[in-house]
């Protein structure tokens, strides 16, 4: 990369070296160098930069972080201790459309000079997975969504389509994958049994599990997360809390972009009167989420499908009771009677039922869920449990990936590669 420090290695003599290829949440992070500032907020990642920040105090790793955009003014790289940040630029229209192979050649350029010792693909969105199929380095790919899976139950946008073409080929290519639930553990088992598989739990911030909970009484307060879209449940929701308005005194915050034509064409269905009940506040930093659960009476999370979603283990840590769609992880750590209940996706009948249930529930009515449950809850979803896991996660990734030196003798065919 042009105007940028030579690559060195930081930390401890025989340090780790890791390269991570992933759509790192960048503009989030303070103190940017002035070339990055002013770069638009987009999905802010918040696990990965809570493995980055427990990372961060490991000396025997040198992290390198790989992010693509076509939005960078120029490519450079900034370190922030243990870490060097490499941010590449790309043409407008070569990603999706070529597969990643365009965004795989700029990879291997990075990759040539770092030489690292594991690769950590983040993700088969945007490619990340399908770029180190390709590459002759031990890559351990992490699942963040399953979009084959995804896709089965709604329809994706075109970027996420891209993907999903790619994400098959990448998982038969792929040593060893790393998962967050025991559904996708399940799910990756039955369709790719070469895999060897590791199930690590993205944790949320930790400020989460530090909410003071002043939960309130009159009106209740609901929470949902998420954009407020049909895929994330906007639907359900609405309609079974519209079933709820003559019986219950209530209030809906949503988090998350709006999307208008939805939102009047539930107004219309529904009637005003619910939604005056109804605020919605969108580009909310994790302080504001956190302030806003230490207020909240009860967390809504109703999405057709997701995988194991970051807002549902942000309320779980916080001590939040959580009415949830049955899907994907989340069953994992919403435990029907003791932290939440969960109802059946795409269900409104279902959804108004649960919802019915808790407000009348002797702790979940109050805002209050089982104490030791809680604390069993926040040992599994802690920052601290993630970083070792994924340390034990580059160790396999060492030992069984036929492109590492270490690699056990015979443990896999080596997959076409380039380097």
């Amino acid at each position: 990369m042009s105007d940028t420090p030579t690559i060195t290695t930081h930390g401890a003599k025989n340090a780790l070296k890791v390269a991570w290829i992933t759509y790192f949440p960048i503009e989030w992070l303070p103190d940017l160098p002035p070339e990055l500032q002013g770069l638009p907020r987009l999905h802010p990642a918040t696990w990965q930069r809570v493995l980055w920040e427990e990372f961060r105090k490991d000396e025997t790793l040198d992290l390198h972080i790989l992010v693509l955009r076509k939005s960078f003014l120029k490519s450079m790289r900034f370190r922030r201790g243990n870490t060097t940040f490499h941010c590449v630029k790309t043409m407008p229209a070569t990603r999706g459309p070529t597969l990643f192979w365009f965004d795989t050649i700029l990879v291997s350029r990075v990759l040539k000079e770092i030489q690292p010792d594991v690769v950590h693909a983040w993700g088969t969105e945007y490619g990340g997975a399908a770029i180190a199929g390709r590459l002759g380095y031990p890559a351990l790919v992490t699942m963040q969504g399953i979009l084959t899976w995804l896709g089965s139950v709604f329809p994706l946008n075109a970027s996420m389509k891209l993907s999903r073409l790619a994400e098959p080929g990448s998982l038969r290519k792929a040593h060893v994958v790393s998962c967050e639930s025991s559904f996708a553990m399940k799910y990756l088992k039955d369709r790719y049994p070469h895999l060897r598989l590791l199930q690590v739990e993205h944790a949320p911030n930790r400020i989460f599990s530090e909410v003071v909970r002043q939960p309130a009484m009159k009106p209740v307060k609901f929470l949902c997360v998420g954009a407020f879209q049909l895929p994330k449940g906007a639907k359900v929701v609405v309609e079974a809390l519209a079933g709820l308005m003559n019986e219950y005194d209530f209030e809906l915050t949503w988090f998350g972009g709006r999307n208008l034509e939805l939102e009047q064409t539930m107004r219309v269905q529904t009637g005003e009167s619910l939604w005056k009940r109804v605020t919605f506040r969108n580009e909310v930093s994790p302080d504001e989420i956190a302030q806003e659960l230490s207020k909240t009476t009860i967390f809504l999370h109703a999405a057709l499908a997701d995988n194991s979603p970051n807002a549902v283990k942000e309320a779980v840590v916080a001590g939040i009771p959580v009415v949830a769609t049955q899907t994907g992880g989340i069953p994992d750590y919403v435990i029907p009677g003791m932290n939440g209940l969960l109802f059946k996706s795409g269900n409104v009948d279902d959804c108004r039922r649960k919802l019915k249930e808790a407000l009348e529930h002797p702790r979940f009515s109050k805002g209050l869920v089982d104490l030791e449950t809680l604390k069993q809850m926040r040992a599994y979803l802690s920052a601290e449990t993630m970083a070792k896991k994924f340390r034990e996660g580059y160790e396999m990734t060492l030992r069984h990936d036929p492109r590492s030196p270490r690699a056990e003798q015979g443990s896999f065919a080596t997959a076409g590669v380039v380097r």
